[in-house]
């Protein structure tokens, strides 16, 4: 989960600006990596997208979960 949304961007930002890779490139690292995992059997062509809504709901829904902090602070604020 991210904790820190601003850290992340920041990341993101200096990665992109470090890193210079062409559109075929990152594609060709996405195709072996995608093979890989089909070897492996963790994926298979027929069933990348199997599971896909249930994962979603379970993480929009643990998104919209207060964070630890906020439940702390809201229970100092009641006590």
């Amino acid at each position: 989960m991210v904790r820190n949304k601003h850290k992340l961007n920041e990341f993101y930002r200096k990665l992109d600006a470090e890193e210079k890779l062409s559109y075929k490139e990152a594609l060709r690292i996405y195709d072996a990596l995608h093979k890989e995992a089909v070897v492996l059997g963790a994926i298979s062509h027929e069933n990348i997208w199997d599971g896909f809504e249930v994962d979603l709901r379970i993480a929009k829904a643990i998104n919209s979960l207060p964070s630890c902090a906020d439940a702390r602070q809201k229970e100092t604020k009641g006590a």
